[in-house]
This record gives C-alpha cells, sequence and structure tokens, in this order.
C-alpha cells in the first residue's frame, strides 16, 4: 500500500463526519445474519443533532455530489456511502475544512446499508454512475434485490434518483420500475439535450455533477436520469 493511501486512512480516523464500522463486527453472526451497527436509527440524533429528512449517495466515490447537495440545501442532512477509504478521504476532508453540519459519510459495502438505517429514517436516494454490472444482474444497484433493502429503511414513498452514463442500467431500472408496478417520476434518455421541464423543475440535476459525470460529458455520452417512488 502506497505511502499516500496510508496517511489518508490514518486521517480518515481523525474525521468526526466519517463513520468506518468493522465489517467483522457486522457479520460476526454471518451474512444472513447481519448484526445492526449502534448508530442505525440514531443518526438525527448522535450525528446530526436534527429531524431535519436524511439523503443517502450510496456509491458516493469521492463525495463531490454529496457536498454540493448540502451546501445547496442546509436544511437535509446527506450521507455519502461508499467502500474505498482513500476516496471517502477527499470527501471527509472538505466537509470538515468546510465545517458543514449537514454531511456525512459511511464506508461500507451498500450490500450491508440496511444494518446502518433504521425503518423510514432514510427520505430519499441518489445513485450517481453506478457500476451497471452487465454480468451481475442481482449486483445492479437498481436491481429487486437492492431495493429490497431500501425497502427497510425508505420511508413509504420514498424517491430513489438514478443518474448514470449507462443505457444498459437505465433501461434495466425502467423494467424493474414497471415490473413491481412503481410510480414512474421523472425520465429522461439525453439529460442534457432533451431535459423537457426538468431544467426549470429541478436545476440541480443539470448544475451538481460528479468527477466522472463531466469526464462522460466531455466524452460526449449522453447522460440519463430516472426517479421511482419505492
Amino acid at each position: 500500500m502506497g505511502h499516500d493511501k496510508l496517511r489518508k486512512f490514518a486521517e480518515n480516523e481523525t474525521f468526526s463526519c466519517l463513520i468506518q464500522p468493522s465489517s467483522d463486527e457486522i457479520l460476526a453472526d454471518g451474512y444472513f445474519a447481519m448484526k445492526d451497527h449502534p448508530i442505525k436509527g440514531h443518526w438525527s440524533s448522535q450525528v446530526f443533532g436534527n429531524d431535519a429528512p436524511i439523503v443517502l449517495e450510496l456509491g458516493c466515490g469521492k463525495g463531490e455530489y454529496t457536498l454540493d447537495l448540502s451546501r445547496r440545501n442546509p436544511g437535509i442532512n446527506y450521507i455519502g456511502v461508499d467502500i474505498k477509504g482513500a476516496r471517502l478521504w477527499r470527501g471527509a476532508k472538505t466537509a470538515t475544512e468546510e465545517k458543514l453540519p449537514n454531511v456525512a459519510f459511511l464506508r461500507t459495502r451498500i450490500e450491508f446499508i440496511s444494518a446502518f438505517f433504521a425503518p423510514g429514517e432514510v427520505s430519499e436516494i441518489w445513485l450517481t454512475f453506478s457500476d451497471p454490472q452487465p454480468k451481475r444482474v442481482n449486483a445492479r444497484l437498481t436491481s429487486p434485490v437492492f431495493l429490497d433493502r431500501y425497502r427497510k429503511f425508505l420511508r413509504p414513498g420514498g424517491i430513489v434518483h438514478l443518474k448514470t452514463d449507462s443505457v444498459l442500467l437505465h433501461e434495466y431500472t425502467l423494467e424493474v420500475v414497471a415490473e413491481q408496478g412503481l410510480e414512474l417520476l421523472e425520465c429522461t434518455s439525453d439529460l442534457y439535450g432533451n431535459p423537457g421541464d426538468l431544467r426549470q423543475k429541478n436545476p440541480e440535476l443539470f448544475e451538481v455533477r460528479t468527477y466522472y459525470e463531466n469526464m462522460f460529458l466531455a466524452q460526449g455520452c449522453k447522460i440519463t436520469y430516472l426517479s421511482f417512488r419505492l
């Protein structure tokens, strides 16, 4: 492991906004009997100190999307989730330096996510440029397997957002939404080329971008977006 990565891992331990649970603790009784983490059900009281809505970004990478949303919406609490500690270092360091009170980061695998949030604790989920998993359908973050996990903590009628450059993942998610009879709220196969009325309704969709989104746009890729109620 490189010296710079070790330095980031060491600094991660100093960030109060970054929670890094042990996988061994969660899996002590096995994968199918995951133990709840003590933070479950207590994010509002123990982390944020308020009762504002909580929004997750799953697979947040360096956290730029989470950070930008938090700056624009101080009345909402945001949690970025990723397994890569070196990536989360950037987001946690920025949140600490800017003293952002409504940002937290959680280092864990997304398949463990239900061990950290209680029923109704989360209002919305953002999936930004998730791995489309072309050969592993159940590993897609909008598969029925993952939707069932989200149902355990997303409030009734909570919203899931998917922003991606993957036509495969976009179309697959539309199929899942239709098969499960979910309410499709918004959908475009070309967010920037054919935005419809989304630019007026939700300018953040266009103004808040991840590193990968900017890279894909520079390459001429189309960005898709959809949202639905779970």
